[in-house]
């Protein structure tokens, strides 16, 4: 049986800058990918977009992604807001819209994200103060997906 660490704060853990490793399958042709990168969580402001998100994050991830032994450059930019309790989040894309919910006060959260047809379902895991985890499943019409992403705290 895994062993989660709970986190009392989530915005509070994940603020800092970390290594990501991230393998993609796609189960129904057996493809697979690899994104090699970092990920670093800021405070918002009002630059990024941020203004009347007190508290929040914003999350730049950059790096490559490999697809079918094609290397490219690949970014993603996300918010990360205070939650309705304490110590949880609202993940949000760039553009404000919703993602989903954040809760690791047991170490473990669950989320859904409804993508047109498609449903992405992400397990997130905290192992240590320096390492977390998530898996995404994206089952759908359009998508058959296993998105394994690892993370570990720089410096």
């Amino acid at each position: 049986m895994d062993e989660f660490r709970p986190v009392p704060d989530a915005l509070a853990y994940l603020r800092g800058s970390w290594r990501v490793t991230r393998s993609v399958r796609d189960l129904a042709s057996g493809a697979e990918g690899r994104f090699d990168g970092v990920t670093v969580f800021d405070a918002l402001d009002e630059g990024d977009g941020g203004a009347g998100d007190a508290g929040g994050l914003l999350h730049r991830e950059t790096g490559t992604f490999v697809w079918l032994g094609v290397p490219r450059p690949a970014e993603r930019t996300l918010r990360f807001l205070p939650g309705p309790t304490p110590g949880t989040a609202d993940v949000r894309f760039a553009d404000g819209r919703p993602f989903h919910d954040l809760d690791l006060t047991t170490g473990r959260h669950i989320a859904d994200h409804p993508c047109s047809a498609d449903l992405y379902r992400g397990e997130f895991t905290v192992r240590d103060a320096d390492h977390w985890r998530t898996v995404w499943r994206v089952a759908g019409p359009a998508k058959d997906l296993s998105l394994i992403t690892d993370y570990a705290r720089l410096g």
